[in-house]
């Protein structure tokens, strides 16, 4: 399918059965073996992370707000009818980008904003820091439980899988960039931490500009680290095999640890990738699926396609002690008709940004033979993934520019922003937009094997 909708809406096909109407959908999308199930425009608050809950029968999706500080919550029981139930409201001058869920807990990350970013936040005023944690008893209305503080200026994308520990990106005291710290959770309204991990050289002593080895295992020095150490951070989340911790660590690269003795991690491999490919956010996600021996990584290229290439690949991880890139995915090719020739050369960010991660989460659909990206200005991009030495684009959709700016970002002219994805186990595609709302699609293309 290549093309958009009327101006008026769409009847989606579960709601063409049912006689109802539907709300007013964006015209002007494009697509190649996707369809559109639904819109909603999230009352205005541009949604960035997701995850969700399934509960007696009904569908929960909680989403990070990019412009609104808070989370929204949203009934996806009919995919094709998602209805806004609540908002939780965060607090002032503070990211509220972040949410995680296991074991009957939301977390939702609390951060500072940046000094030199259009984010719409003052970096010199108050802010709040850390993790939320709600109790989702009553799934649409959560019930704060708990404040994790680290210190410092909070949390980015943390980590909870269950059980008594909940694995954050934290911007802790004394230190350049964003650490590994594990926090036990056991008792909610008193999270207390318990571990901790860092790069070499991001540690500062107290009131000093100068960092100091960490105590742990001994990193090579060439590689890891750019001009002060800045690109050097923990993006997150950290995802947890057993006893491993596989760690996105920016210009430091994958890292896996060894978390047996939770009061003290301890490095067994790295691969790095910056250089050749570029060292902000250098990684900034890992999916490991150690059931079919390999990693899924990716960057993320802040630089409006000015600086060192991007990258998304596989990594073989059978051996996790000696993990080897094998391969890398194909860059998307603009549609037909683009006054582009990259989307490099697209206003706005480009190259990938978030994948369909939270693969802990029995809600969310198991990585299989299909692998989704959100790959910012070229949208959602859906690969084969059966051979893992060669991952094959099969389908594709990109969101019409929207008409409104409501956030300051992206820089320059307003251009789509595709920012996270999340599958369920339904099959149902959600996706986020810096400034617009919630998209929900359907793969309808081929698919390799079963």
């Amino acid at each position: 399918m290549l093309g958009g909708l009327a101006a008026t809406g769409f009847l989606s096909p579960f709601d063409k059965a049912l006689g109802v109407e539907q709300r007013p959908t964006p015209s002007g999308f494009q697509s190649h073996n996707v369809e559109v199930i639904a819109y909603h425009d999230l009352d205005r608050r541009p949604g960035f992370k997701m995850t969700i809950l399934e509960r007696d029968g009904r569908w929960y999706l909680y989403t990070g707000c990019f412009w609104h500080r808070g989370w929204n919550v949203l009934d996806v029981t009919n995919p094709a009818r998602p209805e806004m139930v609540n908002f939780l409201r965060g607090p002032d001058n503070t990211f509220t980008l972040q949410v995680d869920l296991a074991d009957n807990t939301l977390i939702t990350a609390l951060e500072k904003g940046l000094a030199n970013a259009p984010w719409g936040l003052d970096p010199n005023a108050p802010f709040e820091e850390g993790v939320l944690l709600w109790d989702l008893t009553d799934p649409a209305r959560p019930r704060r439980v708990g404040h994790y503080r680290t210190g410092g200026r909070g949390t980015h994308r943390n980590g909870y899988q269950g059980g008594r520990y909940m694995h954050l990106a934290a911007g802790a005291p004394d230190f350049d960039g964003n650490i590994y710290q594990i926090v036990d959770i056991q008792d909610r309204a008193d999270p207390r931490e318990v571990g901790r991990w860092w790069v070499p050289g991001q540690q500062r002593p107290s009131g000093a500009e100068e960092a100091v080895p960490a105590p742990h295992e001994a990193m090579e020095a060439a590689g890891f680290c750019n001009i002060d150490g800045k690109d050097v951070s923990l993006h997150g989340p950290a995802v947890i095999e057993g006893n491993r911790a596989w760690l996105p660590y920016g210009a430091a690269g994958l890292i896996v640890l060894d978390i047996s003795d939770i009061s003290s991690p301890r490095q067994i491999a790295r691969i790095p990738f910056t250089p050749p490919f570029h060292s902000t956010f250098g990684v900034h996600t890992v999916m490991p699926v150690p059931e079919r021996g390999v990693a899924f990584v990716n960057s993320e290229d802040t630089s409006y396609g000015k600086g060192a290439a991007h990258f998304a690949g596989i990594v073989d991880i059978r051996d996790p002690t000696k993990p080897r890139l094998i391969a890398l995915f194909p860059e998307p090719i603009p549609p037909k008709g683009a006054r582009y020739r990259s989307f490099s050369e697209r206003p706005g960010w480009s190259g990938p940004h978030n994948v369909n991660q939270l693969q802990h989460n029995p809600a969310v659909q198991r990585q299989g033979d299909l692998f989704y990206n959100a790959h910012f200005n070229a949208g959602l991009r859906i690969y084969d993934v059966s051979h893992p030495r060669l991952p094959r684009e099969v389908g594709w959709f990109m969101p019409p520019d929207p008409t409104e700016r409501l956030g300051p970002m992206p820089e320059g002219p307003l251009v789509a922003q595709t920012e996270d994805v999340l599958v369920d186990r339904r099959g149902n595609i959600f996706i986020t937009d810096k400034n617009q709302g919630l998209w929900v699609l359907r793969y309808t293309g081929p698919r390799a094997r079963t």
